[in-house]
């Protein structure tokens, strides 16, 4: 993760906007007092989403079994 002080930050904005854009990796920005990080648009919708699926947890399960089937297993129709 790239780590960029206030000041150069506010003066290289769009800069760093269109870098977390094209790399789809976040940015630290350390501020006087708190850190925050500068996330794509897209990187923060697959974020939410990912958050939303696992929250159902017939979804979650069917992720978790998903993960420890093998590949040769997985060309049946899902029942979801």
């Amino acid at each position: 993760m790239n780590l960029h002080f206030l000041n150069d930050a506010q003066a290289n904005l769009n800069q760093l906007i269109e870098e977390t854009a094209s790399s789809h990796q976040p940015i630290e920005i350390e501020g006087d007092n708190h850190t925050a990080i500068l996330l794509a648009k897209e990187d923060w919708s697959a974020i939410q989403e990912t958050l939303y699926l696992l929250s159902i947890p017939e979804m979650r399960e069917s992720i978790k079994e998903g993960l420890t089937t093998p590949l040769n297993e997985c060309d049946e129709e899902l029942d979801w």
